[in-house]
């Protein structure tokens, strides 16, 4: 009977060391979500080729889902691609509805919105980016042909940044028009 007591004490101090431990990573987790949260709405809200206040943004364990609606399917990857670039982003759910298909004579605006899509896509990254200068490159598209215009301090940033621009998606070429300055 004596052996018993000490093992049912260290039982409870074990399972209440846990809860609390369990407790505590809840916290931070919830925390990260909150903030991964904020931080989606923020860059959707400054995005100038999205209406932001029809689009939510809800965050679970790192994942987003995003839920209203767009007016085609361009808007749709755009609001993906933000928020999927972002610190912290697990996936992206999107449940975007597209309230508005494009017609054959919208073919030149969505060309547009594309190009605008990407190069807000390829800037948000190289600026995200803490290795690479983001400020001091140019971004360009046209016909999904991406040009990065600028300078950076070494080979290994260069290769980086055309790298993040070759790896955005739509993309079907860059240009390399940057400068290494050493």
């Amino acid at each position: 009977m004596k052996n018993i007591t000490p093992k049912i004490l260290l039982a409870t101090c074990l399972v209440a060391s846990s809860s609390a431990a369990l407790a505590s990573d809840e916290w931070k987790e919830d925390a990260l979500d909150a903030w991964i949260d904020g931080k989606a709405e923020t860059t959707l809200l400054l995005n100038s080729n999205l209406n932001s206040f029809d689009i939510n943004t809800n965050v679970a364990n790192k994942v987003v889902t995003l839920t209203g609606s767009v007016d085609n399917k361009t808007e749709k990857s755009l609001a993906e691609e933000l928020v999927s670039g972002l610190e912290g982003v697990a996936s992206v759910n999107n449940e975007l509805t597209v309230v508005k298909e494009t017609t054959k004579q919208d073919g030149d605006m969505l060309n547009a919105i594309t190009d605008s899509k990407i190069t807000a896509v390829v800037k948000t990254r190289l600026l995200m980016d803490t290795n690479v200068s983001g400020t001091d490159i140019n971004v360009d598209t046209e016909e999904k042909v991406v040009t990065l215009i600028g300078n950076v301090q070494s080979d290994s940033e260069h290769d980086l940044a055309l790298s993040i621009a070759r790896n955005v998606r739509d993309v079907n070429k860059v240009v390399d028009e940057l400068t290494v300055i050493q």
